[in-house]
Formats: C-alpha cells, sequence, structure tokens
C-alpha cells in the first residue's frame, strides 16, 4: 500500500513517518489467509488481526483451557574492530536488560518452543503480508532474533540467521549474537525481517542503526515486537498484588509512535509504523506465566527480584478476579510492525516546498452545485 493510501486509510504521520493504529475485528480473511481461517476446537480467544493467528492462538487456548522451512547459513564478513561503533552503545549507558539471563531464557524456552509460539506466528504471518506487498526480489535475507528459523526466506534467496540464544542459533542452522552488537558488513542484505526480539534489546536505537546499515541501498526492514499496552491484565494484577512497594517486573514497552520515530532517527527511508492487537483468554495465571516463559518472555530486567509465595498468592487471585462470567481472563499483546527502506537515489523523494499548483481550500471548499 502506497504511503498517500495509508493516509487515507487514517494513517497519522508523525515527522517523517506513518503512524498507523488498526484493530481488526473480522471480515472474510484475506487471499493468503483462507487455508488458515478454520473453526478449531476451544477456540475462545479473541484475536483482532489475522485469520492464521487466530487458528494458532485458538489452539493454544483449547490446551491451556483443558490441561519448518530451514535455510542454511552463508558465512558474511563481520565487521572489523575499528568499524564497531556509530550506533547508540557509544554513550555510556547502562542495560536495562540482564544479557547472560536472556541468553539462558531463550535457551530454556527452545526444546519446547513450539508449543508456546502462536504469538511470533502472528508476528510472522504479518510480516509475510507485508512482504507479500512487495514486488521486488531479494537475493540475501537475514533472519533476526530467529526463534526455530521458520520464517521462511523468499524462493531463490539465501538466508542468515541470528539469535541471542545458542539453542535457538544452532537449531536453525545460525549464529549467536545481541541484535545490538556489531556483526556484519554494511550493505550485506536486501532483506532483514525481525519477530519476536527488539522489545528486549537493550540499545534498540542502536539495533536499528545497524540493521540500516546492513542493507544494501533500496533493502528492505521488516520487524515487528510487543510493544506499549501488551500485558495490561497482568501489569493491574501485580500492582494489586504488591500494594505499596511495587518491583518492575514487566519490561518497559515502545508506543507505535515512538518506534516510528526511531526508524527515522534510524536514517530509514519511507517509515511506516503500525500496531495490532491479539488477545488470549486465559483459564488461570499459571498458563499466561508458562506461555511467556515458553516463549522466552519472562522478565530479565537487570534489578529483578522474585516474587515471594504471598505475593503470588495474591497475584493469582487478582488475575482470576478480572475474568470473564466464564472464568477465563483475557490478556491483550500489542504487536507493533515497523517497515523501513535503506536509503537509495531511485526511491521517490518528497515535493519541494511551495511547489504545489493546487490549493488545499480549494480542494475542501463545497462546489456550488
Amino acid at each position: 500500500m502506497t504511503r498517500r493510501a495509508l493516509l487515507a486509510s487514517g494513517a497519522t504521520r508523525i515527522g517523517t513517518a506513518i503512524i498507523i493504529e488498526r484493530r481488526v475485528t473480522g471480515g472474510a480473511p484475506r487471499r493468503r489467509e483462507k487455508a488458515h481461517a478454520v473453526p478449531t476446537r476451544g477456540a475462545e480467544a479473541v484475536i483482532r488481526g489475522r485469520h492464521r493467528a487466530t487458528a494458532r492462538a485458538a489452539r493454544r487456548q483449547s490446551e491451556i483451557g483443558d490441561q519448518t522451512q530451514r535455510g542454511g547459513y552463508s558465512q558474511h564478513n563481520r565487521l572489523s574492530r575499528a568499524a564497531r561503533g556509530g550506533t547508540s552503545r557509544a554513550v555510556d549507558t547502562p542495560d536495562i536488560f540482564d544479557r547472560a539471563a536472556r541468553r539462558l531464557r531463550r535457551d530454556r524456552a527452545q526444546p519446547h518452543f513450539a508449543g508456546h509460539d502462536f504469538l511470533r506466528a502472528a508476528m510472522l504471518d504479518g510480516i509475510a503480508e507485508r512482504l507479500d506487498s512487495v514486488t521486488q526480489s531479494f537475493g540475501n535475507v537475514l533472519d533476526l532474533g530467529c526463534h526455530d528459523g521458520s520464517f521462511p526466506p523468499p524462493p531463490g534467496a539465501t538466508i542468515a540467521r541470528v539469535d541471542a540464544g545458542a539453542r535457538f542459533a544452532a537449531a536453525a542452522g545460525g549464529i549467536q549474537a545481541d541484535e545490538d552488537e556489531p556483526i556484519f558488513a554494511d550493505g550485506t542484505f536486501d532483506l532483514i525481517v525481525s519477530a519476536g526480539v527488539l522489545d528486549s534489546v537493550n540499545d534498540l536505537p542502536g539495533a536499528l542503526a545497524l540493521a540500516r546499515r546492513a542493507l544494501r541501498p533500496d533493502g528492505l526492514f521488516l520487524a515487528a515486537f510487543t510493544g506499549a499496552g501488551s500485558l495490561a491484565t497482568l501489569r493491574a494484577a501485580l500492582r494489586e498484588a504488591e500494594g505499596d512497594r511495587p518491583a518492575a517486573r514487566i519490561h518497559p514497552q515502545i508506543d507505535v509512535r515512538s518506534a516510528g520515530d526511531l526508524l527515522v532517527r534510524a536514517g530509514f527511508a519511507l517509515p511506516v509504523a503500525d500496531v495490532e492487537t491479539l488477545t488470549v483468554r486465559y483459564a488461570d495465571l499459571g498458563r499466561l506465566l508458562g506461555d511467556l516463559r515458553g516463549m522466552g518472555a519472562s522478565n530479565i530486567l537487570r534489578d529483578r527480584r522474585p516474587l515471594g509465595r504471598d505475593t503470588l498468592v495474591r497475584l493469582a487471585q487478582a488475575f482470576a478476579d478480572r475474568a470473564d462470567a466464564d472464568g477465563r481472563t483475557a490478556e491483550r499483546f500489542e504487536i507493533i510492525y515497523l517497515t523501513g527502506w535503506a536509503p537509495a537515489p531511485s526511491q521517490p523523494k518528497p515535493a519541494r516546498r511551495g511547489s504545489a499548483t493546487t490549493s488545499l481550500a480549494s480542494v475542501l471548499r463545497p462546489s456550488d452545485g
């Protein structure tokens, strides 16, 4: 969809980025989704998004209520020590997240990730839809934060996979590395995708800048991660359970407008940020916490503290108190999608200021007829 069409459909322009906030609540399956839009047992999840995501979440809902194509890794040139700069990590800022704990959490999640992958499946579906609308071909692809390597590269493309967890990286035939550390030489790829990891990266501006540098001119960056508003029910239950002495237990979250600003800051051309909502209804708190552990999304803050037994009991009760009449509690995941292009001379440029030949006032003026 063109930027003009996006604006006409209700998107908002913030600076030079386009921000879209969509709340899809139904309708016929889109072309590529019809094969996945099938009813499943226990399909009580409420998904504001895609039908494929609905089916995956519904299958997970049934499980929690009642009880790939892999590409080879081609070695690319690494950045030299002298070239390891140019991101915001040049500023001596303490890490928000514990890098070692992040790697361990991902290693722990890897053996059973297939049972908790509904959120990433929804993100990959959104990325695939955006990729379907692009007409150009891609030859060298980077899967940044590859998890189980389930992102299929475009036909004929070679793919490199990177993950912060050693087990995920090994199983996907990739390499272990953090997303905000320089790994590849500038201009290595013409497509970079990232699903489900950028929300737990210490230096998100630096990670975006590195991704832009790793792209060739007119290369495409597509990413998805959970953003502001996610886990709202768990956050409210935690506040109630911990009373006057709450601890930081849920990761800081970025909103869609700030995400668009970061695309601009990283130097991407034609940046677009949009958000979609996925809601899953849980039978109890343990099922939600199990999913977060299973997808490698549990607390990795540097100053994290364990939950006491009494607090955990109050938390479970506060979560249950928010249940619907059928005893299930809804939890929300806000999925932010980022789209940006590496600058290239062939890309469309904004018109020169003052070059318009038609007045907006005259266009909006009611006709005499």
